[in-house]
């Protein structure tokens, strides 16, 4: 008997008598699978999740990270769960932070976006659903750029309870996302051909502009405002603090927020 289990484990035995079927994947008819072309209009979204981190089984805070393609105008949210009565609020919330009408949303294949509910909410807004292709890294570059750049930089990644998604998600919206779209000058890249027609992206130095400043300088934005806002509103708004200021009261809201959190630390301590 014990022979015949080492027959069975011989690669001639595997090659007549195994049979083996391959997974077939389940085409899924929700969103469509391309690259959004905003064309220069702002209101095409590029949003992703960030988890932060597990603690004894326990799960961390989901950030929702959306992004505009055109103005890299950002609005982050926070979320206890990814399930659909925890996530839809946030994601309500963060779109409706947004000075112009939302026209796309471009996420990954993460099963937290491509469903149903997800989809109806996006019909209402009249928005275009697309999501990314396969082995195209690029498709959602910008917004996972954005997730080290701003969100692993300032809260870091030590274990933060999902009991404090709500206090994450007011320190957001009150001084986070006014920082980062009023203050923080992000850089725009000047696409160019070069002789052997590959293209480059230089940032030249009068490319870097704020979010605003950048929805400024687009022609004819004002019609992709949201009713009630103009762009001499939005400047009121960025000029009633200046740059430093904000900053500095952002990270003095940063640093009660973690303390309140008590963040656990995802490396082992020194050894002594």
């Amino acid at each position: 008997m014990a022979h015949l289990y080492n027959l069975r484990a011989s690669a001639r035995y595997r090659n007549q008598a195994a049979v083996f079927q391959p997974t077939r994947p389940s085409a899924i008819a929700i969103g469509e699978r391309r690259r959004p072309d905003p064309r220069g209009r702002p209101g095409f979204l590029r949003v992703d999740t960030v988890h932060q981190g597990d603690w004894d089984g326990s799960k961390g805070v989901y950030h929702i990270n959306a992004v505009d393609a055109v103005t890299q105008w950002q609005v982050v949210g926070c979320a206890s769960k990814i399930s659909e009565i925890h996530l839809l609020p946030v994601l309500k919330a963060v779109l409706e932070q947004f000075p112009f009408v939302v026209l796309g949303f471009h996420v990954d294949n993460g099963s937290e976006y491509v469903n149903h509910r997800v989809a109806q909410l996006l019909e209402k807004l009249h928005a275009e659903f697309t999501k990314s292709r396969a082995c195209r890294s690029q498709d959602n570059a910008l917004v996972e750029g954005k997730n080290g750049a701003v969100i692993r930089k300032l809260i870091g990644y030590g274990h933060i309870a999902g009991e404090h998604a709500e206090v994450i998600g007011k320190f957001y919206a009150q001084h986070l996302n006014p920082y980062l779209n009023f203050h923080r000058p992000c850089g725009f890249a000047t696409v160019s051909l070069d002789e052997r027609g590959k293209r480059r992206r230089p940032y030249k130095a009068e490319d870097y502009r704020t979010p605003l400043e950048k929805l400024q300088s687009l022609a004819g934005v004002e019609p992709y405002l949201k009713p009630g806002l103009s762009l001499a509103k939005l400047e009121r708004e960025a000029l009633a603090i200046s740059d430093t200021q904000c900053a500095r009261r952002m990270h003095a809201a940063k640093s009660r927020l973690l303390r309140q959190c008590k963040v656990r630390s995802p490396f082992p301590p020194p050894f002594r």
